[in-house]
């Protein structure tokens, strides 16, 4: 399992252009005019860990394997879409399949690459952006409320909790806050709230498109979405999308020479995926033998049946347990067998929370 993240922002803010860098492909038309994303591309990428490389090497493995990411290049919004505008309808459709939001504003300046507005404002953007998914939201919930109250009042349970949950979002929405600030009282309410797959209750990493010349300190215009993000207890992280179209046609040999001849030392890839990571709160847990290692991911609060159904539905259904080594032990100790030896393979049941860099032998009885 990976995690679903779409990429949305206005017309020109160079969307496409970051979703061709970061999946090395021109799957996405990158073009200067607004709309030219019609259809949501969709690419995955491995998720650089180096961690995987040195497992294989010990398991002596034929091949490693590594988790992905899915990337959702989703075509740009304008005022109105809420109510159908440009391509209002399919947006809001596309964003609700995401597990979370990559929303670029624009934080360089170019007089050969038009602005919508025609000005450089990327709080201004951003807050575009969410105004319309606001809206949508609110439309999505006043029904619904009202439903819920109704039915409550004839001592309908689930009617109660929904009511009481929904009307909270309800209530942030018209103060101008994205439902995401919703406080569920119980499991039922958070469940309830999930089910509701409202736009504003998804979590949100702000990337900041700047010049090249901005990339490795950021700029006046990033600085504010910093700002904003951590006034929303969200994420940001500055990239130019300029860069990581070029880094993508590079040899991989030469990217390092590259970025360090810029100030980096990371690709933007690498960043944006540690943020959305810590986003998601997730974690890596690895597998490992002679045929291949591989890494697998699962929300930090994984059990180990969870993190077996991952692999397999088989394996979480007839899970017995799992054998279970830290990562900082493999290495340490030169693999499983001399783990073994060491006392640090353990024999972890059901209730075992998986922690990350954990690696992994599952068994199972089906």
């Amino acid at each position: 399992m990976g995690f679903k993240c779409g990429i949305v922002g206005l017309p020109n803010v160079g969307k496409s252009t970051l979703f061709n860098a970061l999946t090395e492909t021109q799957a996405a038309q990158a073009a200067n005019y607004p709309f030219c994303t019609i259809e949501p591309n969709v690419g995955k990428v491995a998720v650089p860990d180096p961690r995987i490389r040195e497992i294989a090497k010990i398991a002596e493995s034929a091949q490693t394997i590594e988790t992905q990411l899915e990337f959702v290049d989703i075509a740009g919004l304008v005022r109105g879409a809420s109510k159908g505008e440009g391509l209002g309808n399919q947006f809001l459709a596309n964003i609700r399949e995401v597990d979370a939001v990559v929303h670029v504003v624009r934080c360089f300046e170019d007089d050969d690459i038009q602005h919508v507005d025609q000005r450089i404002d990327p709080i201004a953007d951003a807050e575009t952006v969410e105004t319309e998914l606001l809206l949508a939201d609110m439309e999505s919930l006043e029904r619904r409320v009202e439903n819920a109250k109704r039915r409550a009042t004839s001592g309908d349970k689930e009617a109660k909790a929904a009511a009481s949950v929904l009307g909270q979002a309800l209530e942030l929405l018209k103060d101008g806050k994205p439902a995401r600030l919703t406080q569920p009282n119980d499991e039922e309410e958070a469940r309830l709230f999930r089910e509701a797959q409202l736009l504003t209750a998804k979590p949100v990493l702000y990337v900041c498109n700047v010049d090249e010349g901005s990339a490795a300190t950021g700029n006046e215009f990033s600085v504010k979405v910093f700002e904003k993000a951590a006034a929303e207890n969200a994420v940001a992280v500055v990239i130019s999308a300029a860069i990581e179209a070029e880094i993508a046609t590079m040899a991989p040999e030469d990217r390092t020479e590259f970025l360090a001849d810029l100030g980096l030392e990371e690709t933007g890839l690498a960043r944006i995926i540690r943020a959305g990571y810590e986003l998601l709160d997730l974690i890596t847990f690895f597998t490992a033998g002679p045929k291949e290692s591989r890494a697998w991911t699962v929300s930090r609060d994984a059990h180990a049946p969870q993190a077996a159904g991952v692999i397999h539905s088989d394996f979480e259904r007839g899970f017995i347990r799992a054998e279970t080594i830290a990562y900082d032990d493999y290495i340490a100790l030169g693999g499983e067998s001399a783990a073994r030896d060491a006392g640090k393979l353990r024999q972890e049941g059901k209730d075992y929370v998986v922690q990350d860099g954990d690696v992994m032998l599952f068994k199972f009885n089906v």
